[in-house]
């Protein structure tokens, strides 16, 4: 009988894709591709709890304020099957709130009721079928909430611009429901939130849990807790955004007090890896902490705190990010501005994986950064906007041979040659369908 040589398809699901093997975005191996014999750290896998990342780029939150009264949309659905077609290691998906008051805009995502579950089922079972491995960040935007789109507020090209921030009731927002760990507002343009009484901080916890409930549902192979930007975990941490009296307030035990109930509860619900982002500075003029020791801002030396109590708890991987919690915040922005802060938490903590942020845009850069271990996997955002490719792209220019989709592999013939030694690879123009250029190259059986 002659062999048969069939368009696979992914098994196991409700419609025919045609099968990937490798997962795209995974080196091929050496015997294959020589070129592969010294694989960059970008492209080697991590396992984060017995799961395996086939590399290191990863899609960071990108809130897309697009959501349908806190669903899913055809957006989402292109937008997070875009980069699961592209080569990523695996996909962060936005700030999804855990109760509705806890959202930063109308349009932003949401996973308090089960209806919520199949469209995004719909967008992780896509995912899953291009073997590329998609989480969730679960969070509550605190004082930050009820706020515009950000297009709404004033658009790019700054012809026009609203008096405030605040989303009113007549324009989908809450402002009179947006809650805080103290009555300060983020800026005289924002809502001016109120006080969370001990049972509404409990609530708010219980929300979190049905939420990784829920997460279990639809198939998330992560989950991460927004524990950065400003937003109520990172509210209660710092001291400029949480002067309570009680137990969850003044000193850094009790200001760490909810954030680590909150990442022991959903420790003890959620049995895959778990990522916590952070700020690991708030950027606020003067010191961490003054003279007479006390604490002033939220820094550095008190996110190392944090970050042990969280490896304690059982957090697989910090997502390192800074700022965003005071208005008036200074920071000098350039290529790796942020990862200084991820390379202090790998020094204290080496054995748990960090992920570092912030205008990472070139392959060599990143791979800079992973090579000499002060972070782990880098997490892309805006140049993944500008260069969904980014990670096969990444690939050719540090010489790695990496599986692009099937469908995608024509675009890909200079990486897609494997580099013998002493071999002559001449690359022009295309030449007829490219189909025919392929065959040539094909062993005949």
């Amino acid at each position: 009988m002659s062999t048969l040589y069939l368009n696979k398809a992914v098994p196991g699901i409700d419609q025919y894709i045609p099968l990937n093997e490798p997962p795209i975005g995974t080196a091929y191996p050496e015997s294959v591709y020589p070129q592969n014999a010294n694989l960059p750290v970008l492209f080697k896998p991590i396992t984060i709890r017995g799961l395996t990342f086939k590399n290191r780029i990863f899609v960071s939150p990108m809130c897309q304020y697009s959501s349908d009264n806190g669903h899913a949309t055809d957006w989402h659905f292109v937008h997070i099957g875009g980069f699961a077609t592209r080569g990523v290691g695996a996909i962060c998906m936005e700030a999804t709130a855990v109760v509705p008051e806890g959202r930063i805009s109308p349009q932003d995502a949401g996973l308090w009721t089960d209806s919520q579950i199949e469209p995004l089922k719909r967008i992780v079972n896509f995912a899953h079928s291009q073997g590329t491995l998609i989480g969730v960040q679960l969070a509550h935007a605190g004082r930050k909430a009820s706020t515009y789109a950000p297009w709404v507020h004033a658009d790019m090209a700054r012809t026009f611009r609203a008096p405030t921030y605040v989303a009113s009731e007549a324009e989908g927002g809450w402002p009179d429901k947006v809650s805080a760990p103290s009555d300060i507002p983020f800026s005289d343009q924002y809502p001016k939130p109120k006080p969370m009484s001990e049972e509404e901080i409990l609530r708010v916890e219980d929300a979190f849990v049905e939420a990784v409930e829920r997460c279990k549902q639809i198939g998330y192979d992560f989950i991460e807790v927004h524990g950065a930007h400003g937003y109520l975990q990172h509210e209660f941490l710092s001291p400029l955004s949480n002067v309570r009296t009680d137990k969850y307030g003044g000193s850094l035990e009790n200001r760490m007090r909810w954030p680590l109930c909150v990442a022991q509860k959903l420790r003890a619900a959620w049995d895959k890896p778990f990522f916590y982002r952070i700020s690991a500075t708030d950027w606020a003029e003067g010191p961490e902490k003054d003279a007479n020791g006390e604490w002033k801002q939220w820094g550095i030396e008190q996110s190392k705190i944090f970050v042990g109590e969280l490896k304690k708890i059982g957090v697989d991987l910090i997502d390192c990010s800074t700022g965003g919690n005071w208005v008036k915040q200074k920071i000098t922005v350039g290529p790796g501005y942020q990862l200084p802060y991820a390379e202090a938490l790998k020094k204290v903590y080496p054995d748990l994986p960090v992920g570092t942020v912030g205008m990472v845009t070139d392959p060599e850069q990143a791979e800079s950064y992973l090579s000499a271990g002060k972070a782990d996997v880098v997490f892309l955002a805006r140049e993944l906007i500008r260069t969904p490719h980014w990670a096969i792209l990444a690939a050719q220019k540090l010489g790695v041979a990496v599986k692009p989709a099937n469908q995608y592999e024509r675009g890909w013939a200079e990486m897609l040659t494997p580099a013998h030694p002493g071999a002559k690879t001449e690359h022009g123009g295309e030449q007829g369908t490219g189909k025919n250029d392929l065959d040539q190259n094909l062993p005949k059986h």
